[in-house]
């Protein structure tokens, strides 16, 4: 919804109907029109970052304002680059945190960027950059993570090259190029299909199936350590739509034990280590998570998040330098009782509510509004697979 309201202030027309279609006319070759006030992203991390590279191939300046949570994310790692293309960067507060007014320029430079930490965010921002800059815009990722934008941008007509390079790629760009409009079907978001899975495998008797996930393989990392961990996951009806792979998963009660994480698996699961942390904390044996200090500059840093919250139900866990250390329960239940702390972090608040579901006493979160953000169905879904959540649960 903030992106939806981000676009509409550069000028596209976006409606909803009842049926929950969304139809976007887009500004084609005229191009983004600057916006009257401020661009107001919310909570969205991904929007913004993604709308400030697409904004910077047009001469018009936006300020991008956003909530707490996202005032408080660096906007450097894209930030960076686009200076470099030419785009004009100002951080009120002199950092690289928001408000920021970026004023883009129409002849954007090309340029051959490796990123510091491997991020999609990065990469998609400097694509629709790359859109409207005059030549190749290469981006080399040391290793690979989402392709959701090379996809969507190739439905809509872009020329895209994706070439392997060790455990990474180079992606390139020729710019200047058009899009044209299509049909989209948007699949179900594995970072939130993560919830109800891990839900199913740590209570006895749960058996459910998740229909309509996406199965991308630069997302499935947490089903790959969910099915070591020995989770019973299996997927079928497997089909094509809107350039990505969905299928279904059916999910089963499981006993599983703890295994050490591979670090190069982070960049397809890494906004479901908290949710596999929940899950470790009621494994056999001790999981390990480590390479994912990107953890620490999300919505909150999620690291210590996280082993805050295991730490109040009971759990046994070890917070490390870039990672998390959890030694399982062998699937009896945690004390519980503990109200948590979630920084304003869906994920948390979440991955809290879950835990609590295998707790002897109730567990409760400080705030769960955010939950909407990313999963606005979250309550009446769960509830109606039979999960105790009440005003008791959340406030």
């Amino acid at each position: 919804m903030s992106t939806a309201g981000a676009m509409r202030a550069f000028g596209a027309i976006i409606t909803r109907s009842e049926d929950g279609i969304w139809a976007i006319e887009g500004r084609g070759e005229t191009g983004l029109a600057a916006p009257k006030g401020d661009v107001d992203c919310g909570n969205a991390g991904t929007g913004v970052r993604l709308i400030m590279g697409a904004a910077s191939g047009y001469p018009i300046s936006a300020r991008y304002i956003g909530d707490a949570s996202l005032s408080s994310r660096p906007m450097g790692r894209v930030t960076i680059p686009l200076a470099e293309m030419g785009a004009q960067i100002s951080s009120e507060a002199g950092d690289d945190k928001l408000p920021i007014t970026i004023t883009g320029r129409e002849d954007l430079l090309p340029i051959n960027y490796a990123p510091p930490v491997a991020s999609a965010q990065v990469k998609s921002c400097l694509l629709l950059a790359g859109l409207n800059a005059h030549g190749a815009t290469e981006i080399t990722e040391s290793h690979l993570t989402r392709d959701h934008t090379e996809n969507m941008l190739r439905a809509f007509g872009a020329k895209i090259t994706q070439d392997k390079r060790g455990d990474g790629q180079v992606v390139r760009i020729h710019g200047p190029q058009s899009l044209t409009g299509c049909h989209v079907i948007v699949p179900g978001d594995p970072s939130s299909a993560a919830f109800l899975i891990v839900a199913a495998l740590i209570i006895p008797g749960s058996d459910i199936v998740i229909k309509n996930v996406m199965m991308n393989p630069t997302r499935t990392g947490l089903f790959e350590t969910l099915t070591e961990m020995g989770g019973f996951l299996r997927t079928d009806n497997f089909r094509t739509s809107g350039g990505e792979v969905l299928a279904d998963i059916h999910v089963k009660y499981s006993k599983l034990h703890g295994i050490v994480v591979p670090p190069q698996r982070a960049a397809s699961m890494i906004d479901e280590y908290p949710i596999l942390a929940v899950a470790a904390a009621f494994a056999r044996g001790t999981t390990v998570m480590d390479g994912i200090g990107e953890l620490r500059v999300k919505e909150s840093d999620r690291i210590s998040a996280t082993s805050a919250l295991l730490k109040a139900i009971g759990a046994d866990v070890t917070e490390l330098e870039n990672g998390l250390s959890v030694i399982g329960s062998d699937g009896e239940t945690l004390h519980g009782g503990a109200t948590i702390e979630t920084h304003h972090d869906h994920r948390i608040a979440m991955s809290a509510l879950i835990a609590g579901l295998r707790c002897e006493t109730p567990v409760a979160v400080d705030d769960s509004t955010m939950i909407s953000t990313s999963f606005p169905n979250f309550f009446t879904l769960m509830t109606e697979l039979g999960a105790a959540l009440t005003e008791q649960n959340f406030v």
